[in-house]
């Protein structure tokens, strides 16, 4: 005999604000009657860290060293033991969305942290539905997750920042063995700002206003740092979220190109530092030669939920 167990909730988006109501139904669908001995719904959210094996180690970064921090963790109660008549069965429920303690690095007034999908930070929050069912048979479980955001808060005052890209600049650091002869070039790249809402696109322009080798690409490049305390102090990893080809080929110099990058939804939240973690961003104009020469520049960006 088939059952199955549903969430649905009466939000579309499943988007919700730190002292919502979270609400919706379970549905109970069975051709015929269920005996059960007890429905209970569980809403869970935790943060959790993992440590790369580059900085950590392979035995190290595959032990449970780190433990998830639990954000949220309430049980309630949707039905006593009984039975359920066949059919579609819906129990509603109505759950306050409030975390166990306020976590430093939260806007203030804020407990919660907005979820967030990572590489080595993960922040994540689920209902999870359990039917207990007799010795002979299996308990059944269904989980839905849903997502939380910050209350947006007043503009953040704009940062636009400005700079020449050369060889000269580009040679600023000291590198590591001999480098490849670089052609000469210059460069322009303009953000209209560093300090981003997290629902409006980054924008701003990129100009060649000269270059002695032939261009092959430029990209506008998404990246996200993740630092974890650990024994050995901090690990810290760079990885790419998205990447856009913003030339192609030879452009025509002393243009401006836009650059304009819409953020993914789920794999960017705001700047965020606590004392176990920091969730930074930076944005990266690469421009590939030829011969396959790369040269970056590098902007740290502030992402924000605002107005």
């Amino acid at each position: 005999m088939s059952t199955t167990l549903n969430i649905v909730l009466k939000k579309a988006s499943k988007i919700y604000h730190e002292g919502d109501i979270v609400a919706g139904v379970v549905v109970v669908e069975s051709i015929g009657e269920v005996r059960h001995e007890g429905l209970a719904l569980a809403a869970e959210g935790a943060v959790s860290l993992h440590l790369s094996t580059k900085n950590a180690g392979i035995f190290d970064a595959f032990s449970n060293s780190i433990k998830p921090m639990t954000l949220i963790n309430t049980v309630m109660e949707l039905a006593p033991a009984g039975k359920i008549p066949p059919g579609v069965t819906e129990i509603p429920f109505e759950m306050p969305l409030r975390a166990r303690q306020p976590l430093p690095g939260a806007p203030a007034g804020c407990g919660l942290l907005e979820t967030y999908h990572g590489v080595f930070v993960n922040i994540t929050y689920t209902l999870r539905c359990n039917m207990k069912r007799s010795f002979l048979n299996k308990p059944l479980n269904t989980s839905c997750q849903f997502f939380v955001q910050y209350h947006p808060q007043e503009a953040a005052p704009r940062k636009p920042v400005r700079c020449e890209i050369t060889p000269a600049s580009v040679r600023r650091g000291p590198a590591p063995g001999p480098r490849p002869a670089m052609p000469h070039f210059q460069l322009y790249a303009e953000l209209d700002s560093t300090v981003c809402p997290l629902d409006r696109p980054l924008t701003g322009k990129i100009r060649v206003e000269e270059c002695a080798a032939a261009i092959k690409s430029i990209e506008l490049q998404l990246v996200r740092v993740e630092t974890c305390a650990c024994a050995e102090g901090h690990a810290r990893d760079a990885t790419e979220i998205q990447n856009i080809q913003v030339g192609e080929g030879e452009v025509r110099r002393g243009r401006d190109l836009p650059l304009y990058m819409v953020l993914p939804r789920l794999f960017t939240c705001p700047t965020t530092a606590t004392p176990a973690f920091k969730i930074e961003f930076e944005l990266n104009i690469a421009v590939i030669f030829e011969d396959d020469y790369v040269v970056t520049e590098n902007f740290p960006i502030l992402l924000v939920r605002s107005r």
